[in-house]
């Protein structure tokens, strides 16, 4: 992702959410590694979901739909990573599981973040390979 897409994405959740730039830095760059991992294992069926406060940075990104877009088809084969939310939480562990499944995929975890959110749920519909 180039210097200027990065910005502009941290511009946009400060602009809308209640964060300063060293948070959205922090929330974005774990989005970040979490939809590269999530186009990485596609297909494997592994439950993967962020909790909701990375889940805000998610969103933001997808709403930005022309460098989501290009994002996507440069780290999924050119392919369109999908957002199929449930309507429900769930409440099993995954949001943890995921944070694993990051690091062991080679990024950083900030821990505190998804620890934030381990205990309690994902909004990902389970056994999909949304994001």
């Amino acid at each position: 992702m180039s210097p200027q897409v990065w910005q502009r994405e941290i511009a946009l959740l400060t602009r809308d959410h209640p964060w300063d730039s060293v948070m959205a830095e922090r929330c974005f760059g774990q989005a970040v590694s979490y939809l590269i991992t999530a186009m990485e294992k596609y297909g494997q069926h592994l439950g993967l979901g962020c909790g909701p406060l990375i889940d805000i940075a998610v969103h933001g990104f997808i709403l930005d739909t022309v460098n989501y877009r290009e994002f996507c088809a440069r780290h999924f084969n050119g392919g369109f990573l999908e957002h199929t939310p449930e309507i429900e939480f769930k409440y099993d562990g995954s949001v943890m599981k995921t944070a694993h499944v990051i690091e062991n995929n080679g990024f950083a975890v900030d821990w505190p973040l998804w620890e934030r959110d381990g205990a309690k749920c994902t909004p990902c519909f389970p056994g999909s390979d949304c994001h």
